[in-house]
């Protein structure tokens, strides 16, 4: 009889062993590309049933006797990817080094927060509107930089990020405004930054030619010591974004706004940036070059470059240059 039950033992542990042989080390193909979202605060049994579920591993059980056995490697939330064949010893180690996918994220100088919102949706982030919430509301992230900002507007630095499903539109937000700190620290932005993070961004707006920008922020500079409305096109347009009637082009209507970003009918600089310039567009705005233009139109060869003039005849005689130059190219 103990010998029977000692036979039995040992098939048992022998099933035992090849069940937990095959669970564990017999690789597992992924079925294609598998992305597996594993939730902040999720227990290691938790997130087992995800892996199983997925088809990364073979047995939540057996994966857990694994991470059992090896009590300090704590598992991490996040975002993982699978493609290659992996056993669940390596799946482990993974997730345990954290090795989270990121998602990459390319903000060109001169978005507006709207822009950086629809490229965090489109990158599988989070809802544009939920980054919109944050940038217009959660000043507090740049108090220190500027307290008289009313959004994040201006100071969500143009770059290429690396941002992870696992962060939040505030953290993904102080990231941004994080590196615009950074930069400002690096050119000297200490002070008059409202304004000239304001100005910086009409300049960003106006013209793409780095060698333009200081005749451009010299234009605006002067018509604000002259008393004459900056009558920017860029901050008209940004003033029907704020109230969703942009139609991708500026109306009559729209020049008749009485919002205190349309330049045309208010005097002065706008109550705050409209877009998010780069370092070329902030050190223009902090150091102008040194003109009398009060006019500036584009010159009609499509390359982006503009005619500047102090004279307002001579303006008008290139914006007519301009006008003919556009409807020849139709």
């Amino acid at each position: 009889m103990f010998r029977a039950i000692f036979k039995f033992a040992i098939v048992c542990a022998l099933a035992i062993a090849a069940w937990l042989a095959w669970a564990l080390l017999v690789p597992v193909t992924p079925r294609g590309e598998t992305h597996v979202m594993l939730p902040a605060g999720s227990s290691s049994r938790k997130v087992a049933g995800i892996l199983e579920k997925a088809g990364v591993i073979r047995s939540a059980n057996a994966f857990l006797l694994l991470h059992y056995a090896q009590p300090s490697r704590k598992l991490k939330a996040g975002e993982y990817r699978f493609v290659r064949t992996a056993d669940a010893e390596e799946v482990l180690d993974r997730i345990a080094r954290g090795d989270v996918l990121s998602h990459t994220v390319v903000i060109p100088e001169g978005f507006t927060m709207f822009d950086i919102a629809s490229a965090l949706q489109d990158a599988g982030l989070g809802s544009a509107q939920d980054f919109l919430k944050v940038a217009r509301t959660d000043t507090a992230l740049v108090q220190g930089i500027d307290p008289q900002a009313k959004t994040l507007e201006g100071y969500l630095f143009p770059d290429t990020y690396e941002f992870t499903r696992t962060q939040s539109m505030r953290d993904i937000a102080a990231v941004m405004v994080h590196r615009f700190q950074q930069e400002a620290q690096k050119i000297g932005l200490t002070q008059n930054v409202h304004e000239v993070v304001t100005m910086a961004s009409i300049v960003e707006k106006e013209t793409a030619i780095p060698a333009e920008r200081p005749e451009v922020a010299s234009v605006y500079y002067n018509r604000l010591s002259k008393n004459i409305a900056l009558a920017a096109d860029p901050t008209v347009v940004y003033a029907a974004l704020l109230d969703g009637s942009y139609r991708g082009a500026i109306f009559q209507s729209d020049l008749q706004s009485d919002s205190p970003y349309n330049t045309y009918r208010h005097p002065g600089l706008p109550p705050g940036p409209i877009a998010n310039p780069g370092v070329a567009s902030l050190e223009a705005a902090m150091h102008p070059a040194k003109t009398d233009y009060l006019y500036f139109v584009a010159d009609g060869t499509g390359d982006g470059h503009h005619r500047f003039t102090s004279n307002y005849q001579q303006h008008e005689r290139n914006v007519a240059a301009y006008r003919r130059a556009m409807k020849s190219r139709q």
